[in-house]
């Protein structure tokens, strides 16, 4: 056990004794949150103030709107229409945002028109949406009832319409949601694929200057393999908690910076106030609520750890058997292309069940080995039923179960092909290794 220690104790000293990885694990993340920060400030208004112009030509809101002053939203008042190209144009109305139209029939029609020269993100949209249905209800009871203002409001009843999927009635299997566990199950994929090559690089590159040589004189075969598997694994999961720390850190300072008001006691209390739900005026972007509200950070990352170790387990015993019965290290590239093709169908098997949830092979692919680590961190982020949470813990046991499975059969192609060179490396020698 010591030696095995020692040589996992080499293989990390070896990585981090690298600028390749150094960098890597600085420029991963801060490529990461700058591609966040560009889908988040384009999709998501830096307007801190939206300035109305409300067109009331038969004066029919009498100047008033709302009697406090909006917090985002300024509202002035004029008897007349504005054509669209005045509005976009005209200097006198180049202050303004966004203008409404009150039409003379909006009793009757309950027709309004909004123009914008910037389109206004969801949050404004739903406050001036909120202010005018609010003013024409008092007009309405003002003029057609007897009722006082509050009265009238605790008896309407508005009717609310849902579209609800016949297969996904209760909305559990959120697609925004599916692409999150996607972008995590990639993010695996993505390191088994990195380590699992420096693996294959690793062995090709001591099988070749014979260091293996030296290094078989002191320690077993497997010992080697094993010390070489979990240092390798070891500074890839030190590489992600790195990872994990600067994007957490960018995060937060993104959240202090792009998104002050959204997360401030006083914008929740006045959109309570305001009687909206606090997540529809918060969300800016579809995607902020998502990142800061709805993602579980702690069970996405532990079963991100746990199904990148079965997986890194899994696909590097793989690699290692190219590396340790390669004859040269050129030679063994022809069976990287199949492990490689593995890892792309890994990814298809995603997409296919971001969008085919419930169909059989997509069941499979839960706890096919090959494919459950992308399959399982969807299921996680759309979340399990009651009672169905087993599947998770099942297709983790089936992946370390296979990852020991072919660690020991990795084992044995090493222990017979570490010390072979300038053969031609076939298919049917592999599997007559395995037999020995």
């Amino acid at each position: 056990m010591n030696k095995i220690i020692l040589i996992a104790r080499r293989e990390v000293l070896e990585r981090f004794s690298t600028r390749s990885f150094k960098w890597l694990m600085i420029i991963g993340p801060l490529l990461i949150l700058g591609l966040v920060y560009l889908f988040l400030s384009t999709t998501t208004s830096s307007k801190k103030n939206w300035k109305v112009l409300i067109m009331d030509k038969k004066e029919i809101f009498d100047g008033k709107l709302t009697p406090s002053k909006p917090k985002n939203l300024t509202f002035d008042f004029i008897n007349a229409f504005v054509e669209y190209d005045d509005f976009a144009q005209n200097e006198k109305y180049k202050d303004y945002d966004l203008a409404v139209q009150i039409n003379e029939k909006i009793l009757s029609n309950k027709h309004v028109i909004v123009s914008y020269k910037e389109r206004p993100p969801e949050n404004i949209q739903r406050h001036l949406i909120y202010f005018v249905e609010r003013r024409l209800e008092e007009i309405l009871v003002d003029q057609f009832t007897d009722l006082s203002v509050d009265r009238f409001r605790d008896i309407k009843q508005s009717l609310k319409f849902n579209l609800k999927d016949a297969n996904d009635p209760r909305d559990e299997k959120s697609t925004t949601a599916s692409w999150v566990g996607f972008g995590f199950g990639l993010l695996i994929i993505l390191f088994v694929f990195m380590f699992g090559m420096t693996v294959l690089r690793s062995m090709a590159r001591e099988k070749s200057n014979r260091i293996v040589e030296v290094l078989l004189s002191s320690v077993k075969a497997r010992q080697l393999l094993t010390g070489k598997m979990l240092g390798i694994g070891f500074s890839a999961l030190i590489q992600f908690a790195v990872w994990t720390a600067i994007i957490g850190f960018g995060l937060y300072v993104f959240r202090l910076t792009l998104f002050p008001d959204m997360f401030s006691a006083g914008f929740v209390a006045d959109a309570v106030e305001q009687e909206s739900l606090i997540s529809e005026l918060s969300n800016q972007s579809p995607f902020v609520e998502l990142i800061y509200s709805q993602i579980h950070y702690t069970n996405m990352l532990i079963f991100f750890t746990l199904f990148f170790i079965g997986a890194y387990l899994f696909y590097g015993s793989f690699f290692s058997m190219i590396g340790a019965s390669m004859g040269s290290e050129s030679d063994g590239q022809q069976f990287v292309i199949p492990i490689t093709m593995l890892l792309f169908m890994a990814v298809l098997s995603g997409y296919y069940h971001v969008y085919y949830p419930g169909t059989v092979l997509s069941d499979w692919l839960s706890f096919i080995p090959f494919t459950s680590p992308m399959v399982m961190m969807i299921e996680l982020s759309n979340g399990f039923e009651d009672g169905s949470a087993w599947q998770l813990f099942l297709a983790l046991l089936i992946l370390f179960v296979s990852a020991i499975g072919m660690m020991g059969l990795a084992g044995r192609i090493y222990k017979n092909g570490i010390l072979r060179f300038n053969h031609r490396l076939k298919l049917k020698m592999l599997i007559k290794w395995t037999k020995k």
